[in-house]
Protein backbone atom coordinates (compact mmCIF):
# COMPACT_ATOMS: atom_id res chain seq x y z
CA UNK A 1 0.00 0.00 0.00
CA UNK A 2 1.41 3.90 -0.95
CA UNK A 3 0.01 7.13 0.14
CA UNK A 4 -1.17 7.62 -3.47
CA UNK A 5 -3.69 4.78 -2.84
CA UNK A 6 -4.80 6.27 0.64
CA UNK A 7 -4.88 9.82 -1.34
CA UNK A 8 -7.07 8.22 -4.41
CA UNK A 9 -9.29 5.96 -1.73
CA UNK A 10 -10.44 9.43 0.17
CA UNK A 11 -11.58 11.22 -3.16
CA UNK A 12 -12.85 8.66 -4.44
CA UNK A 13 -14.93 8.47 -0.92
CA UNK A 14 -15.45 12.03 -0.52
CA UNK A 15 -17.04 12.04 -3.91
CA UNK A 16 -19.16 8.75 -3.92
CA UNK A 17 -17.93 8.80 -7.89
CA UNK A 18 -15.20 7.58 -9.49
CA UNK A 19 -15.71 9.56 -12.41
CA UNK A 20 -15.80 12.91 -10.25
CA UNK A 21 -12.89 11.71 -7.94
CA UNK A 22 -10.59 11.45 -11.07
CA UNK A 23 -11.58 15.04 -12.33
CA UNK A 24 -10.77 15.99 -8.64
CA UNK A 25 -7.38 14.57 -8.47
CA UNK A 26 -6.28 14.91 -11.98
CA UNK A 27 -5.77 11.46 -13.33
CA UNK A 28 -8.16 8.89 -15.87
CA UNK A 29 -10.94 7.17 -14.17
CA UNK A 30 -9.68 3.88 -15.64
CA UNK A 31 -6.85 4.42 -13.95
CA UNK A 32 -8.64 5.45 -10.54
CA UNK A 33 -10.33 2.59 -10.68
CA UNK A 34 -7.40 -0.14 -10.85
CA UNK A 35 -6.15 1.64 -8.04
CA UNK A 36 -9.43 1.08 -5.62
CA UNK A 37 -9.48 -2.34 -6.96
CA UNK A 38 -5.79 -3.00 -6.32
CA UNK A 39 -6.35 -1.08 -3.09
CA UNK A 40 -9.26 -3.21 -1.84
CA UNK A 41 -7.21 -6.78 -3.08
CA UNK A 42 -4.50 -6.12 -1.00
CA UNK A 43 -6.78 -5.25 2.13
CA UNK A 44 -9.07 -8.34 1.24
CA UNK A 45 -12.12 -6.64 1.84
CA UNK A 46 -14.18 -4.02 -0.26
CA UNK A 47 -14.46 -0.49 0.58
CA UNK A 48 -17.10 0.55 -2.24
CA UNK A 49 -20.41 -0.54 -3.09
CA UNK A 50 -20.85 -0.79 -6.46
CA UNK A 51 -24.14 1.38 -7.73
CA UNK A 52 -25.80 1.60 -10.94
CA UNK A 53 -24.69 5.15 -11.02
CA UNK A 54 -21.57 5.57 -9.04
CA UNK A 55 -20.28 4.08 -6.06
CA UNK A 56 -20.96 4.08 -2.10
CA UNK A 57 -19.02 3.54 0.94
CA UNK A 58 -19.51 0.05 2.77
CA UNK A 59 -18.97 0.60 6.70
CA UNK A 60 -15.47 -0.81 6.42
CA UNK A 61 -14.56 2.00 3.86
CA UNK A 62 -16.03 4.62 6.06
CA UNK A 63 -13.89 3.48 8.69
CA UNK A 64 -11.22 3.44 6.45
CA UNK A 65 -12.10 6.59 4.82
CA UNK A 66 -11.81 8.19 8.59
CA UNK A 67 -8.05 6.32 9.10
CA UNK A 68 -6.97 7.37 5.77
CA UNK A 69 -7.51 11.12 6.80
CA UNK A 70 -5.52 11.03 9.61
CA UNK A 71 -2.63 9.35 8.45
CA UNK A 72 -2.78 11.39 5.24
CA UNK A 73 -2.36 14.43 7.75
CA UNK A 74 -0.16 13.18 9.96
CA UNK A 75 2.31 12.56 6.91
CA UNK A 76 1.89 15.94 5.46
CA UNK A 77 2.63 17.66 9.53
CA UNK A 78 5.21 15.14 9.35
CA UNK A 79 6.94 16.49 6.13
CA UNK A 80 5.92 20.06 7.10
CA UNK A 81 8.08 19.34 10.71
CA UNK A 82 10.91 17.95 8.84
CA UNK A 83 10.74 20.79 5.95
CA UNK A 84 11.30 23.25 8.78
CA UNK A 85 14.52 21.25 10.10
CA UNK A 86 15.28 21.44 6.41
CA UNK A 87 15.85 24.97 6.04
CA UNK A 88 16.96 25.40 9.87
CA UNK A 89 13.82 27.18 10.72
CA UNK A 90 13.87 24.51 13.69
CA UNK A 91 15.44 21.95 15.71
CA UNK A 92 17.88 22.16 18.57
CA UNK A 93 21.72 23.50 18.00
CA UNK A 94 23.69 21.79 21.08
CA UNK A 95 26.40 24.86 21.78
CA UNK A 96 29.01 24.13 24.65
CA UNK A 97 30.67 27.46 25.92
CA UNK A 98 33.55 27.97 28.25
CA UNK A 99 33.02 29.85 31.50
CA UNK A 100 35.99 32.58 30.46
CA UNK A 101 34.49 33.26 27.17
CA UNK A 102 30.98 33.35 28.61
CA UNK A 103 31.39 37.21 29.16
CA UNK A 104 32.46 37.96 25.85
CA UNK A 105 30.08 40.31 24.57
CA UNK A 106 30.01 39.40 21.30
CA UNK A 107 28.81 35.67 22.41
CA UNK A 108 25.60 37.14 24.12
CA UNK A 109 25.19 39.05 20.78
CA UNK A 110 25.36 36.11 18.32
CA UNK A 111 23.12 33.93 21.11
CA UNK A 112 20.80 36.76 20.52
CA UNK A 113 20.55 37.30 17.45
CA UNK A 114 20.25 33.55 17.00
CA UNK A 115 16.60 33.56 18.81
CA UNK A 116 15.57 36.29 17.51
CA UNK A 117 15.89 34.74 13.59
CA UNK A 118 15.43 31.63 14.67
CA UNK A 119 12.20 31.96 17.30
CA UNK A 120 10.66 28.07 16.92
CA UNK A 121 13.99 26.45 17.45
CA UNK A 122 15.90 25.20 20.69
CA UNK A 123 19.13 27.28 21.35
CA UNK A 124 20.65 24.59 23.90
CA UNK A 125 24.04 25.27 26.11
CA UNK A 126 26.41 23.45 27.65
CA UNK A 127 29.21 24.64 30.28
CA UNK A 128 32.01 22.73 29.60
CA UNK A 129 36.19 23.28 29.67
CA UNK A 130 37.24 23.49 26.24
CA UNK A 131 39.08 19.76 26.38
CA UNK A 132 35.40 18.34 27.10
CA UNK A 133 34.21 19.98 24.28
CA UNK A 134 36.62 18.90 22.19
CA UNK A 135 35.65 15.18 22.74
CA UNK A 136 31.74 15.94 22.57
CA UNK A 137 31.64 17.48 19.54
CA UNK A 138 34.13 14.56 17.78
CA UNK A 139 31.41 11.97 19.49
CA UNK A 140 28.32 13.89 18.27
CA UNK A 141 27.10 15.49 21.44
CA UNK A 142 27.46 19.03 20.46
CA UNK A 143 26.76 20.69 17.50
CA UNK A 144 29.44 24.03 18.37
CA UNK A 145 31.51 25.12 20.73
CA UNK A 146 33.33 28.00 21.94
CA UNK A 147 36.27 26.95 23.31
CA UNK A 148 40.09 28.24 23.90
CA UNK A 149 42.20 27.31 21.04
CA UNK A 150 43.58 23.82 22.03
CA UNK A 151 46.02 23.96 18.89
CA UNK A 152 46.86 21.65 16.74
CA UNK A 153 43.23 21.54 16.31
CA UNK A 154 41.70 18.03 15.81
CA UNK A 155 41.19 17.14 11.87
CA UNK A 156 37.74 16.34 12.20
CA UNK A 157 37.07 20.29 13.31
CA UNK A 158 37.03 23.50 11.84
CA UNK A 159 37.19 26.53 13.17
CA UNK A 160 37.11 30.12 13.54
CA UNK A 161 38.97 32.62 16.11
CA UNK A 162 36.54 35.24 18.11
CA UNK A 163 38.92 36.36 20.26
CA UNK A 164 42.11 36.85 21.52
CA UNK A 165 42.27 37.63 25.33
CA UNK A 166 45.48 38.94 27.04
CA UNK A 167 46.14 37.90 30.55
CA UNK A 168 46.08 39.70 33.89
CA UNK A 169 46.83 38.79 37.26
CA UNK A 170 43.88 38.16 39.81
CA UNK A 171 45.50 39.09 43.39
CA UNK A 172 43.54 39.34 46.41
CA UNK A 173 42.46 43.05 46.54
CA UNK A 174 44.78 45.08 48.91
CA UNK A 175 47.56 42.87 47.78
CA UNK A 176 50.76 44.63 47.87
CA UNK A 177 50.80 44.68 43.73
CA UNK A 178 47.98 46.54 43.22
CA UNK A 179 49.99 49.76 44.78
CA UNK A 180 52.75 48.84 41.91
CA UNK A 181 53.45 50.41 38.96
CA UNK A 182 54.45 48.90 36.04
CA UNK A 183 54.74 44.96 37.70
CA UNK A 184 56.73 42.43 35.56
CA UNK A 185 57.03 38.99 35.42
CA UNK A 186 60.57 38.99 37.52
CA UNK A 187 58.29 40.25 40.19
CA UNK A 188 56.41 37.41 41.03
CA UNK A 189 59.08 34.47 41.95
CA UNK A 190 58.33 34.45 45.36
CA UNK A 191 54.39 34.69 44.99
CA UNK A 192 52.23 31.23 45.28
CA UNK A 193 50.28 30.50 42.58
CA UNK A 194 47.36 28.64 41.28
CA UNK A 195 47.48 27.05 38.32
CA UNK A 196 45.66 25.13 35.97
CA UNK A 197 46.31 21.38 35.28
CA UNK A 198 48.03 20.40 31.81
CA UNK A 199 45.09 18.34 30.75
CA UNK A 200 43.16 21.35 30.14
CA UNK A 201 44.76 22.96 27.95
CA UNK A 202 48.35 21.22 26.82
CA UNK A 203 49.42 23.85 24.02
CA UNK A 204 48.72 27.05 26.08
CA UNK A 205 50.07 25.88 29.23
CA UNK A 206 53.06 25.38 27.69
CA UNK A 207 53.12 28.95 26.34
CA UNK A 208 52.31 30.58 29.70
CA UNK A 209 55.17 28.35 31.19
CA UNK A 210 57.60 29.72 28.82
CA UNK A 211 56.57 33.29 28.67
CA UNK A 212 57.02 33.01 32.71
CA UNK A 213 60.41 31.76 32.42
CA UNK A 214 61.36 34.04 29.36
CA UNK A 215 60.61 37.01 32.00
CA UNK A 216 62.44 35.53 34.88
CA UNK A 217 59.48 33.90 36.59
CA UNK A 218 61.20 30.52 35.44
CA UNK A 219 59.60 27.97 38.36
CA UNK A 220 56.11 29.49 39.41
CA UNK A 221 55.40 28.40 42.81
CA UNK A 222 52.45 26.21 42.40
CA UNK A 223 50.43 25.89 45.60
CA UNK A 224 47.23 24.58 44.27
CA UNK A 225 45.93 23.20 40.87
CA UNK A 226 42.37 24.07 39.80
CA UNK A 227 40.91 23.04 36.18
CA UNK A 228 37.91 25.79 36.23
CA UNK A 229 38.61 29.80 36.45
CA UNK A 230 35.89 30.09 39.22
CA UNK A 231 37.65 27.82 41.18
CA UNK A 232 40.71 30.03 41.07
CA UNK A 233 39.29 32.96 41.53
CA UNK A 234 37.61 31.67 44.97
CA UNK A 235 41.00 30.26 46.10
CA UNK A 236 42.66 34.00 45.17
CA UNK A 237 39.49 35.71 47.34
CA UNK A 238 40.36 33.00 49.97
CA UNK A 239 44.41 34.54 49.93
CA UNK A 240 45.52 31.01 49.03
CA UNK A 241 47.22 32.54 45.98
CA UNK A 242 47.44 34.50 42.50
CA UNK A 243 45.82 33.49 39.01
CA UNK A 244 46.81 33.97 35.86
CA UNK A 245 43.08 35.46 34.24
CA UNK A 246 42.17 36.22 31.09
CA UNK A 247 40.84 40.03 30.95
CA UNK A 248 37.16 39.45 30.43
CA UNK A 249 37.32 38.39 34.17
CA UNK A 250 36.71 41.78 34.98
CA UNK A 251 33.18 41.54 34.42
CA UNK A 252 32.21 39.35 36.85
CA UNK A 253 35.58 39.48 39.33
CA UNK A 254 34.41 38.06 42.70
CA UNK A 255 34.79 42.08 45.43
CA UNK A 256 37.98 40.28 47.14
CA UNK A 257 39.92 40.21 43.77
CA UNK A 258 41.99 42.64 42.34
CA UNK A 259 43.22 42.56 38.50
CA UNK A 260 46.93 43.56 37.92
CA UNK A 261 48.08 43.95 34.70
CA UNK A 262 51.72 42.53 34.26
CA UNK A 263 53.71 44.68 31.71
CA UNK A 264 55.49 41.71 30.04
CA UNK A 265 52.90 39.49 29.71
CA UNK A 266 52.17 38.85 26.07
CA UNK A 267 50.67 35.71 25.47
CA UNK A 268 47.30 35.82 24.87
CA UNK A 269 44.50 33.28 25.14
CA UNK A 270 42.61 32.68 22.27
CA UNK A 271 38.94 31.96 21.76
CA UNK A 272 37.56 29.72 18.78
CA UNK A 273 33.90 29.02 17.67
CA UNK A 274 34.84 25.26 16.65
CA UNK A 275 32.09 22.61 14.56
CA UNK A 276 32.64 19.61 13.08
CA UNK A 277 33.28 19.73 9.20
CA UNK A 278 30.80 16.76 8.68
CA UNK A 279 27.78 18.15 10.55
CA UNK A 280 25.20 19.47 8.18
CA UNK A 281 22.29 20.65 10.38
CA UNK A 282 20.95 23.25 8.53
CA UNK A 283 21.45 25.30 12.44
CA UNK A 284 24.08 24.58 12.35
CA UNK A 285 25.78 26.30 8.72
CA UNK A 286 23.24 29.17 9.88
CA UNK A 287 24.76 29.76 13.39
CA UNK A 288 28.16 29.33 11.88
CA UNK A 289 27.43 32.00 9.20
CA UNK A 290 26.46 34.26 11.58
CA UNK A 291 29.39 34.11 13.27
CA UNK A 292 31.91 34.18 10.42
CA UNK A 293 29.90 37.19 8.75
CA UNK A 294 30.84 39.01 12.28
CA UNK A 295 32.80 42.21 11.87
CA UNK A 296 35.66 42.20 14.29
CA UNK A 297 35.11 43.73 17.64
Amino acid sequence: MELRHLRYFVGAGEEQHFGRAADRLHVAQPALSRQMQDLEAELGFPLFDRLPRGVRLNAAGKLFLSDARRILRDVDDAKRRAERVAQGKTGTLRVGIATAVSWHGMVARWFGQFRREQPDAELELHHLLSVQQIEALTAGRLDAGFAASLLPMHKDLAHWRIADDRMVLAVPRGHPLTKRKGVRLRDLRDLPFIWFPRWVNPVFFDQLMQECSRGGLRAPRVVQEAPDRDTHLGLVQCRIGVSWQNETVRWHCPRGVALVPVVDMNVRLPFDLIWRKDNTLPLLQKFVAQVTSAKPQ
